[in-house]
């Protein structure tokens, strides 16, 4: 109880205080020296670029020392065991998309995925088999800073997090939302197996950097400034997937990043 309370008005703070920098974010052009920026870069308000960039340097030795070889390793199983790992976490996340969709009134969207989890979870042997795709269900994405987003709340500064990697106050506060509201994690505590949501986590973060192997390594290696690549990125990203644009025209995502869900 008292973790939630404070989670709560973390939040309740985040949401708050973001305004006191977003008036000055529209005045503020991020330009380093030795890197070009773009239109969407000089729009990113990054108050905090020292301390982010130390994080981020941390975030990158951590990617190349652990999670990439144990992506590669990942990378080495069986095509068919890769997909039902994929498949399996995919619909874990599948509950709270509903939910998101609900929010952000987008009601025959959430009937969808609601169908796509029911038929993924029984058909699909707990989602192991996404049944549903190949029945047409395409499986959408939304989260809580999307929702925040739809709502009108704004980007608020940019953050580096410690291993959960680029984010912005709007985001975080949508992240602290899913660790409160999550009901397989919510379930797995009050089990007393709370030890299942790090796993998750994990599982999730390795799952997702798998993935991206070429594209991070290609972005690091070929970046005059990867920090502020990887930035210009996240934000790219980010305002495609809140104006829901199609998947395939997506910018790859070369970002060292974990989803708490």
């Amino acid at each position: 109880m008292i973790r939630n309370k404070f989670i709560f008005f973390t939040i309740i703070f985040f949401l708050f205080n973001y305004n006191l920098f977003a008036s000055e974010s529209d005045e503020v052009n991020t330009q380093p020296d030795d890197f070009e920026t773009s239109k969407v870069e000089d729009e990113i308000y990054d108050p905090f670029e020292p301390v982010n960039r130390a994080i981020f340097s941390f975030n990158n030795v951590a990617d190349r020392v652990v999670l990439e070889p144990v992506a590669k390793g990942y990378k080495k199983l069986p095509s068919p065991i890769q997909s039902g790992i994929s498949n399996f976490l995919s619909n874990l996340r599948a509950p709270l998309v509903v939910v998101n969709q609900l929010l952000q009134g987008q009601g025959e969207n959430a009937i969808q995925s609601s169908g796509r989890f029911i038929i993924n979870s029984t058909v699909g042997l707990l989602g192991i088999f996404d049944v549903a795709e190949k029945i047409g269900i395409e499986e959408k994405e939304e989260d809580f800073g999307q929702t925040l987003a739809t709502w009108g709340v704004g980007d608020g500064f940019y953050i580096v997090l410690p291993l959960f990697g680029p984010s912005n106050i709007r985001d975080t506060s949508g992240m602290l939302i899913t660790m409160v509201t999550d009901p397989i994690n919510a379930y797995a505590v009050s089990e007393g197996e709370a030890w299942l949501v790090p796993m998750r986590t994990a599982a999730n973060a390795v799952d997702q950097r798998s993935k991206i192997i070429d594209e991070v390594n290609a972005l690091r290696d070929n970046s005059v400034d990867y920090y502020a690549a990887v930035r210009s990125s996240y934000y790219q990203n980010r305002k495609a997937a809140i104006a829901n644009v199609d998947d395939s025209e997506l910018t790859p995502l070369p970002l060292i990043s974990i989803e708490f869900e």
